[in-house]
């Protein structure tokens, strides 16, 4: 059976949205939001604040491990809040070198980096002298910045620095998320690196899980907007027998429940109706939720639209 991993997904799968979608089940591991790393050493409350799990053993309340995930380009600066980090026993360490978002991008960090095959080295070379063997250690990339040309470079440099693992999307930062994923170009990454290789990028469905390890050549697959738009997903690639709307609509409940306790009023509603925007994509019942809560503002009102539905069984406790 393939590993099956959730992805890091920044502004979208918070420790509320992981714990649900752990809940669900399916997954071996996955990765948590970024940790940003500029000229310090960050304290402790930033990394349990990025990554609650770290209070819980490194699991979410399903027993997911859950790594953090480093996003910075000063060698000595990832290592020492590695060092830092590892004091916290997290579930693992991994560095980010894929994210696209133009802000990460003009400070030289994430796919940033993939220009640079020689510093990722240095990077991962720094990190992995501090990093307990004990502790997973991983690294996250993906096939270049505006082309792959340098995609078998980086893989080399970054396996060569000492992570046990790399998982590869297979885009580059110019594609975005724009489909499709190269999952082609994956494999020519296997080929080249000795370090188990774990494919990500456009899977939706358990046909594209299916294609996905044909093409790239990879068992394990990491998922990512997928299972935000089916939670049941994984499951369903394991071969389990699901309960559609009916087994994710309690999901969407405690995550209201849980963003109603963290988020003020005023930007709670939008966290709920930019998951509904991708569950919408599966199930239709989602879809009428969305176009419901689409033009409520007020959290209170939303409260009420979504015990209407019968989403919610009762009233939340305000923030």
């Amino acid at each position: 059976m393939p590993r099956i991993l959730l992805a890091p997904m920044e502004g979208l799968a918070d420790n509320l949205l992981r714990g649900v979608l752990t809940k669900i089940g399916g997954y071996d591991w996955g990765i948590c939001e970024f940790v940003r790393v500029s000229g310090s050493v960050l304290p402790v409350k930033t990394y349990e604040r990025i990554c609650p799990e770290l209070l819980n053993g490194g699991k979410t309340e399903a027993g997911t491990p859950m790594r953090v995930q480093l996003l910075g380009s000063d060698p000595h600066f990832m290592a020492e809040n590695a060092r830092r980090l590892a004091s916290l026993q997290p579930a693992g360490i991994d560095i980010n070198f894929g994210c696209p978002a133009p802000t990460v991008f003009r400070h030289r960090g994430g796919s940033a980096l993939l220009g640079e095959p020689e510093l990722l080295h240095q990077i991962v070379a720094a990190v992995r002298a501090v990093v307990p063997a004990e502790i997973p250690f991983t690294a996250k990339m993906r096939l270049g910045i505006d082309s792959d040309a340098l995609a078998v470079d980086c893989a080399q440099a970054i396996e060569a620095g000492g992570v046990d693992e790399l998982i590869v999307h297979g885009r580059t930062k110019v594609d975005g998320y724009r489909p499709p994923a190269r999952w082609e170009q994956i494999d020519r990454v296997r080929a080249a690196v000795r370090i188990p290789i774990i494919a990500n990028g456009e899977v939706w469905t358990v046909e594209d899980f299916r294609n996905c390890q044909q093409v790239s050549g990879c068992e394990d697959i990491m998922l990512g907007r997928g299972v935000i738009a089916d939670p049941l997903l994984p499951r369903q690639v394991r071969g389990e027998a699901t309960g559609g709307w009916a087994e994710v609509a309690p999901g969407v409940a405690d995550y209201w429940l849980g963003v109603r306790r963290k988020v003020v009023p005023e930007h709670a509603g939008g966290r709920v109706k930019q998951w509904l925007a991708l569950l919408r994509r599966t199930y239709p019942e989602a879809e009428v939720l969305y176009q419901t809560l689409r033009p409520i503002k007020m959290a209170e009102d939303i409260d009420t639209a979504l015990l209407s539905a019968g989403i919610l069984k009762k009233r939340p406790e305000p923030l």
